[in-house]
């Protein structure tokens, strides 16, 4: 499973409801949208993906965070979904000593990033230390380190932070640095889909004001519509952007055919 959010793009609209300030990773800084946490299944690298839970982020309306939605789509995503997957990848957004127990409890691995910041344990007599402090030796860059995060009754394995610091509760103890950075790299799933939202559907493009009738119910036909493409797609053994654009092309070529619409009276 891959959890991650994405705001709708809505800088130049002051009366629409539910769009608030908050930041936004593709502009890499705070602007005004709405904000949507997704869950997606997915198969592995290079596999199908598709998503089976969104909230929308709107904490004036239902007063939850992102991580309360997070909790509650994981939570039914087990026991109501009964989905089967034995992996959760996500964000450092994510990455609370809340969720990690939450996670933990489900009898889930994670994978996810940490900032350079975060205050580890490597030993008792150690203390307390930045993730960018620890000395990296050959071992380590091969096979990670065990660190105990704060709040933590688990250990976990923290990879080379030359890139991300990749940190997991897998009890693979062969598991390599390597392997751990594959596994977090399939969270790029999610941003493909995402991109698919806003390029494929027009995600972005309603302007209605009102948020529980009209946005909303724009953003599930969205989705719906996204998933149609999906199916088709795989079907046709094309990308989602060849099946639009062939929808698109056929759909031109039999106007210019034989046009409905006439630019000259034939009289």
């Amino acid at each position: 499973m891959l959890v991650d959010d994405s705001v709708q793009d809505k800088r130049y609209s002051h009366f629409i409801e539910l769009v608030k300030l908050q930041y936004s990773g593709a502009e890499h800084g705070l602007i005004r949208g709405i904000g949507i946490v997704n869950l997606v299944h997915s198969a592995g690298s290079q596999k199908d993906f598709y998503p089976i839970d969104y909230r929308i982020y709107a904490p004036e309306q239902d007063g939850k965070t992102k991580n309360e939605h997070f909790s509650e789509m994981v939570i039914n995503a087990v026991y109501a979904k009964k989905i089967k997957a034995q992996r959760i990848l996500f964000d450092s957004w994510y990455a609370s000593a809340e969720n990690f127990k939450l996670v933990h409890r489900l009898g889930l691995i994670f994978f996810t990033t940490l900032k350079s910041n975060r205050m580890v344990s490597l030993s008792k007599e150690g203390g307390w230390i930045h993730l960018n402090e620890i000395d990296w030796t050959t071992e380590r860059l091969k096979h990670g380190v065990m660190v105990k995060l704060k709040e933590l009754p688990f250990k976990v394995v923290a990879t080379d932070g030359n890139i991300d610091w990749v940190i997991t509760n897998c009890p693979d103890e062969t598991l390599t640095t390597q392997v751990a950075q594959e596994a977090s790299d399939v969270r790029w799933q999610i941003e493909e889909l995402h991109r698919g939202l806003k390029q494929l559907t027009g995600i972005e493009k309603c302007q209605c004001r009102k948020g529980r009738h009209s946005q909303r119910n724009h953003i599930a036909c969205c989705y719906h519509a996204w998933l149609s493409l999906k199916v088709k797609a795989k079907a046709l053994g094309k990308t989602l952007y060849q099946t639009k654009d062939d929808l698109l092309s056929e759909y031109l070529r039999a106007e210019l055919n034989t046009p409905r619409i006439q630019a000259f009276n034939p009289a």
